[in-house]
């Protein structure tokens, strides 16, 4: 490769890593990190080992990304600085060198720049994602459990955990709802991707005559906040309590430890039994509660910036994202970035990284339009 080529490399490399610090917000984390380090000697911290575990996560993440960044701008000055001195003395094995450790530098970037499509507000907060059946009968509801059981595929062989909060099963087959807590790095900026409408057409096994179905399943994805954020007067709240459904070992339907709380002005209801105790329930639904009308006020201010711009999109999450096409061919299509994958199966099954870094890509993109 000519002096000139790999000048232009090198030029690009740097380049594309400054766009990489700043959608990583850099200096921000550093400046976060003061407050992280404070956090983590704080005395009392692994009294809450949930609130424990999430800042020496943050912090090692924080940190991690620093160092990650200042190790290749320094990688990138030192081979800017050999390639110099190789056309210089016109070293032929210096030039070679540098040839080699640039295509080194290149995969350590792009595991770089896939971490700066993380960049939203949200996106390190733990995720709460809902999955339930929308219209298709028994279909849908069978669907609805096809797609909590491809999530859970996925989070089997990831760095993620998870806690099934509340569980509805179907009245024939499938489920209702379904909502699970997600924590890990950039727990709500990965599954971000899947909140909207997922669309199946496949033949269906609870049809007789082997007819082709279309089904519909909705998946709703938040960021958890902490309860603390919000005022929530409990004069708006109406409590139930209900035995817990589903598998879950002899506790299950036995008590009445299940807890389902109605914010009476907006309507809104959550519920959980994934505790052992009606008390610890009833602390989880209220940090359910908490992300909803968290997200709520967060759907009204962008609707309200989305009427003065006279955008006329819908807003809300009731919209069709992606197709899954078993019959009469096979296809998974994101319709917002047109990624396509034939291996419906392999998706179903987890496979869905694929998915996931199209949609991030796509944001950051519409995201420098904006």
């Amino acid at each position: 490769m000519e002096p000139a080529d790999l000048r232009a490399i090198v030029a690009d490399l740097a380049s594309r890593l400054g766009d990489a610090r700043t959608f990583l917000d850099v200096e921000g984390k550093e400046a976060e990190l003061v407050e992280l380090r404070k956090a983590a000697s704080a005395p009392g911290l692994w009294d809450d080992q949930d609130h424990a575990r999430e800042v020496t996560s943050r912090l090692s993440h924080f940190e991690g990304i620093i160092k990650h960044v200042s190790d290749l701008e320094q990688a990138v000055d030192d081979l800017d600085v050999l390639l110099e001195m190789a056309v210089d003395e016109s070293d032929r094995d210096s030039i070679t060198e540098v040839e080699h450790e640039l295509e080194t530098l290149s995969r350590d970037l792009a595991k770089l720049e896939r971490e700066s499509l993380f960049f939203g507000e949200y996106d390190d907060r733990p995720a709460i994602l809902s999955v339930s059946a929308g219209a298709g009968g028994v279909d849908a509801q069978d669907w609805a459990e096809m797609l909590v059981r491809m999530y859970h595929r996925y989070l089997e062989r990831s760095d993620f955990t998870f806690v099934v909060d509340e569980y509805q099963e179907g009245e024939e087959a499938g489920i209702k709802s379904v909502t699970l807590t997600i924590r890990g790095v950039n727990a709500y900026g990965t599954f971000e991707s899947e909140r909207g409408t997922h669309r199946l057409v496949r033949i269906s096994p609870f049809d007789s005559q082997a007819r082709r179905h279309t089904a519909f399943a909705g998946v709703d994805v938040i960021p958890e906040v902490e309860v603390e954020d919000l005022e929530i007067d409990s004069e708006d709240l109406r409590i139930d309590t209900f035995r817990a459904s589903g598998a879950g070992g002899q506790h299950v339907n036995k008590t009445d430890s299940a807890v389902r709380i109605t914010h009476i002005p907006t309507g809104l209801v959550v519920s959980c039994q994934a505790e052992r105790s009606q008390m610890q329930n009833k602390a989880r639904a209220m940090q359910l509660l908490a992300a909803r009308l968290a997200e709520l006020a967060r759907q009204e201010q962008a609707e309200t910036v989305a009427s003065i711009r006279g955008e006329k999109h819908e807003a809300g999450w009731g919209r069709q994202i992606r197709s899954y096409v078993l019959q009469p061919y096979q296809m998974v299509k994101d319709l917002r970035t047109d990624f396509e994958v034939g291996n419906v199966q392999g998706v179903l099954d987890g496979d869905i990284d694929g998915l996931i870094d199209s949609y991030l890509q796509w944001r950051r993109a519409e995201h420098y339009e904006a």
